[in-house]
């Protein structure tokens, strides 16, 4: 089987469950780091697929995400006669029933070990307190995570309660000052989509604690979530 993918989470997830598959993946695909020796083209961006290029490279299968996919492109790749399977994550119990529906369905895999793995660490995660937080994942403008997402969800499992969660809108705009001045105990900052970095981001929250945390096991649902309750819990620990 010939497969494309467009979701960087998911290019891990078969690409560790079954090397050779992946003829094609993202610029933003990054793991596992030998993807281009493995023989996957580049095909452009999540949000913009050069999809001639994904065509001509005779997929059978093309993975993608409606959050980070456009509708459009693959209403074109569906034009094009190519199969495209379309996965829905909004928290990790979604994240392991769409796993398994791509890697066991969808490709007929036997279930990777390191699934069964990621269900049992989230098993034993444990929060490390109650605490309320703001989550910024951009900047210029400041976005936050809002209702009903992934990173939220795994926030929520250990303990951090996103003073956004009932905001509306999934990944609000909120000015600066009200996120500075907002009542919690902590900001969470990633390092992806937007890429906080100490020197980038906590000087924006003066006398705030900082957590800055693995955007990879904050928000991929792939292999690394079975260290992310561990990774994600030391960050947090370490900004108190």
């Amino acid at each position: 089987m010939r497969v494309v993918s467009l979701v960087p989470s998911l290019t891990e997830a078969v690409a560790v469950s079954a090397p050779g598959l992946l003829v094609g993946v993202t610029d933003w695909c990054t793991h596992p780091a030998d993807l281009a020796a493995r023989g996957a083209v580049r095909i452009g961006g999540t949000k913009n697929p050069d999809v001639e290029a994904v065509v001509r490279l005779r997929p059978d299968l093309v993975v993608a995400n409606e959050e980070e996919n456009r509708a459009p492109d693959l209403a074109m790749l569906r034009e094009a006669g190519v199969e495209v399977l379309v996965t829905e994550v909004r928290g990790l119990d979604q994240a392991f029933a769409e796993l398994d529906r791509l890697l066991t369905g969808a490709l007929g895999l036997a279930r990777p070990r390191w699934l069964d793995e990621a269900e049992a660490a989230w098993a034993r995660a444990e929060p490390a307190g109650r605490l309320r937080a703001v989550v910024p994942v951009w900047r210029r403008p400041w976005m936050v995570l809002g209702r009903d997402t992934f990173a939220g969800d795994l926030l929520a499992r250990l303990g951090v309660e996103n003073l956004y969660a009932g905001h509306p809108e999934r990944y609000p705009r909120v000015p600066v000052q009200e996120l500075a001045g907002a009542d919690c105990d902590l900001v969470v900052l990633p390092d992806e989509p937007y890429r906080f970095t100490r020197e980038d981001g906590p000087e924006a929250f003066p006398g705030r604690p900082a957590a800055l945390v693995s955007g990879r096991h904050l928000t991929w649902y792939g292999p690394s979530l079975a260290e992310a309750p561990q990774v994600l819990g030391a960050a947090l620990a370490a900004a108190r």
